[in-house]
């Protein structure tokens, strides 16, 4: 696929992936992308997983007749993986990367390349004859030998794992580019705050025309790539998306999630613009971290469980903190028969995060729904809505 006159798509769509990274459901597959620059020199962006390099060596060899370098921007085996058949297949070709990528290289395949090498570090760049490629430090975005590259010759960055989505580049997904991109970063690189702000910063003089990212879509219109540099500085800052309420559930026989689906009626009867609903134990937790970072307000609720917090719930709770979860308001609706702790092991889960504001009312029910637990729900209601 031409992206520009010298840039090349050479990557793969993976239709067969059940869980990315062992994890993460792809119903939509997952895309490898790799790319092929062309001048008097040529250098390949990237190998592909593991899985589809015989589909990508041919797509390299249909793009170009030589290639003088493979630029390997980060070592996650789903972009590294044909590094060695790559070395094998272009002998004379040089291998361009970080000092503590080579390293890895070493320990996936028993070498570092050492005769034909080149180390790069932020602030150089590679002459392909008559235009360069700059390197640009990306630590922990989100591995720590991650190099972006600007290619000032046609304004294209190419972002590694940044700005990246879920989904194969041939399915076209009906919710656009947010939702798979939104899911796929917080995921992956959510914890990651502060180091995304760093990139960015760097990147913010660039006078960008494209952005060529390890998976999803080229982004190549100013529309595109202000929109999503935009949702970029939301997530790595842990800013609030989008207004609305999060809630976030576990039930064992059912009083619990009749509670939270009269919270929700009341929330929106008091004029919520979203409620974001989920069952832990039954919606696909990335999808409630996603919500929990993306609303500026979130209510859990959850039974006592051998005296502490329920562990779908404890599961989630800890999920948030991986990815610094922070300066969020938050709700808490506990259940317990003789003796509810659950709002307090709640409570003390989230002590460490920074910025969070509890409401001052906690629900708390002893078996099943009341008048009382109504009326208490809809103080808790006002509370989280408040500001």
């Amino acid at each position: 696929m031409k992206i520009t006159d010298d840039i090349l798509y050479v990557g793969v769509n993976d239709h067969d992936v059940d869980l990315f990274e062992g994890q993460f459901e792809v119903p939509l597959g997952m895309a490898y992308n790799s790319y092929v620059v062309k001048a008097q020199k040529v250098a390949v962006m990237d190998t592909v997983d593991v899985r589809f390099g015989d589909e990508w060596l041919k797509n390299v060899a249909a793009a170009t007749d030589r290639v003088d370098y493979l630029v390997v921007q980060h070592m996650e085996p789903d972009h590294s993986a044909n590094i060695a058949r790559f070395a094998e297949a272009y002998p004379d070709a040089k291998i361009v990367s970080s000092m503590p990528a080579f390293a890895m290289m070493k320990n996936y395949f028993g070498t570092d390349f050492a005769d034909r090498r080149v180390v790069v570090k932020e602030g150089d760049s590679l002459d392909l004859g008559g235009r360069s490629l700059a390197f640009v430090g990306a630590p922990m975005v989100h591995w720590p030998e991650v190099i972006v590259t600007w290619d000032a010759a046609t304004g294209t960055l190419f972002s590694a794992d940044g700005f990246g989505k879920f989904g194969a580049n041939d399915k076209v997904d009906p919710e656009g580019w947010d939702c798979e991109a939104r899911r796929y970063y917080f995921g992956i690189v959510g914890k990651f705050g502060a180091q995304v702000q760093a990139l960015l910063k760097k990147a913010a003089g660039l006078p960008i025309a494209r952005i060529c990212p390890l998976h999803g879509p080229v982004l190549q219109t100013p529309e595109e790539i202000a929109h999503v540099v935009k949702q970029y500085q939301t997530w790595s800052s842990y800013g609030v998306e989008t207004e609305g309420v999060c809630v976030a559930y576990t039930s064992v026989y059912g009083h619990t999630k009749a509670v939270v689906e009269k919270f929700c009626e009341i929330l929106k009867a008091k004029g919520c613009p979203k409620v974001a609903c989920a069952d832990l134990a039954r919606d696909d937790m990335y999808e409630t971290i996603e919500d929990g970072f993306r609303y500026g307000r979130l209510v859990l609720a959850t039974t006592t469980y051998n005296t502490g917090v329920f562990p779908k719930m404890e599961e989630y709770i800890r999920h948030l903190l991986r990815r610094n979860y922070q300066n969020r308001k938050v709700g808490l609706i506990e259940n317990g028969t003789w003796g509810p702790m659950a709002a307090k092991g709640m409570k003390d889960l989230l002590s460490s995060a920074k910025g969070i504001e509890f409401c001052g009312t906690t629900v708390t029910v002893k078996g099943s729904m009341t008048a009382e637990t109504v009326a208490q729900l809809e103080k808790l209601a006002d509370e989280i809505l408040a500001g």
